[in-house]
């Protein structure tokens, strides 16, 4: 059961909002003074706290300055309840790091909305998520389908690009955010004698081009369709005013896909110092988990030789030779072209 604190120095309004939180299933605590509320916060750890401002002893302001410092406390929902309406009290409690307000007179479902709000988002931002564009695509999903996020992605239009055809090239002012529905793309940077290096590959559900959004910058890379593809196109705008209007949600998300630069930098030093073996191994497990994301370990690895090469950074020729070696210890089969792992424990060991 999620608990939540109600500080305000008007018994009638305490008691009435306790009452109809508890009723909706909460379980509630009550505090007079906002030091008092302070106390209680510290000792209950509640989900989400509900606080007038003007009180006596110490004000709402003063009760949130404290438990944004404090770090036992200072992620907790927190809803101002106020009859303040000037624009400059808002801007004040939201810069303080308030998550919403509430104005009195209020009405029942519009307090028990607040909370229901604030508490499933409160929820998504403490969840786990993997490091990464991974984990920020499935953020965004969580808070799509929560209604957090009014970036819904059946308002927007999706289109048929067939394979080979270049989603965008480098050097382009990014005006989009891409989502594919299906299919396979792959980023890519070309060195000037014409070889192409494969940064990134994505497969249905990922969102593309998050980072040139958001540092407002060119395209350093290039994304081309590997097979025929469904794509939705995000304007830029919806995408950075859907991320910014919460800076609890574009902060995280930020923090996410920062791991992504880092995750490029290892596999650059790994480009640079790691075995032929250990890449192509690496290649296959990175693979093998972006486009088999719920697929039994025998599902099949379909990309073309060259595409692999560039993936891993070396020659066909010496891919296709250290594959026929994985294929002689029995740690992939080949059929028809295309590679099925089928010791996917023991490929993992060869990366350490």
């Amino acid at each position: 059961m999620q608990s939540l604190l109600i500080i305000d120095d008007h018994d009638d309004i305490r008691e009435n909002i306790a009452e109809i939180l508890s009723l909706a299933g909460y379980k509630t605590f009550s505090a007079e003074n906002g030091k008092k509320g302070v106390e209680k916060a510290l000792q209950e750890k509640p989900d989400l706290i509900i606080c007038d401002i003007m009180m006596p002893e110490l004000d709402g302001y003063g009760v949130l300055h404290l438990l944004r410092k404090n770090p036992e406390t200072e992620f907790i929902p927190f809803i101002f309840l106020t009859a303040k309406t000037e624009r400059s009290d808002f801007r004040k409690g939201m810069e303080m790091g308030a998550d919403d307000y509430i104005t009195k007179p209020f009405d029942d479902i519009e307090l028990l909305n607040a909370v229901e709000i604030r508490l499933k988002k409160s929820t998504i931002l403490q969840k786990k998520y993997a490091t990464g564009e991974q984990g920020a695509t499935a953020m965004i999903n969580d808070l799509r389908q929560s209604g957090l996020l009014k970036m819904q992605l059946d308002n927007y239009e999706a289109y048929n690009s067939a394979k080979k055809t270049t989603l965008y090239a480098e050097g382009k002012r990014p005006k989009y955010l891409f989502y594919l529905k299906s299919g396979k793309v792959k980023v890519y940077r070309q060195h000037e004698d014409g070889k192409e290096y494969i940064v990134n590959l994505y497969t249905a559900g990922d969102f593309i081009g998050y980072l040139p959004l958001l540092e407002n910058k060119s395209y350093e890379d290039a994304a081309e369709i590997m097979e025929e593809a469904e794509i939705i196109q995000i304007p830029r705008e919806d995408f950075l005013q859907t991320v910014y209007n919460d800076m609890s949600i574009a902060g995280r998300f930020i923090k996410l896909i920062a791991q992504n630069v880092q995750d490029k930098e290892e596999r650059l030093l790994n480009l640079a110092y790691g075995s032929l073996r250990k890449r192509v191994a690496k290649a296959l497990v990175d693979i093998h988990q972006k486009f088999n994301k719920e697929a039994a370990d025998k599902s099949p690895i379909n990309i073309s030789r060259d595409d692999l090469a560039h993936y891993v950074g070396t020659a066909t020729e010496s891919l296709i030779r250290t594959l026929s070696d994985f294929k002689s210890e029995k740690l992939i089969e080949i059929k028809e072209g295309k590679i099925f792992i089928t010791n996917l424990e023991k490929l993992k060991n060869l990366l350490y």
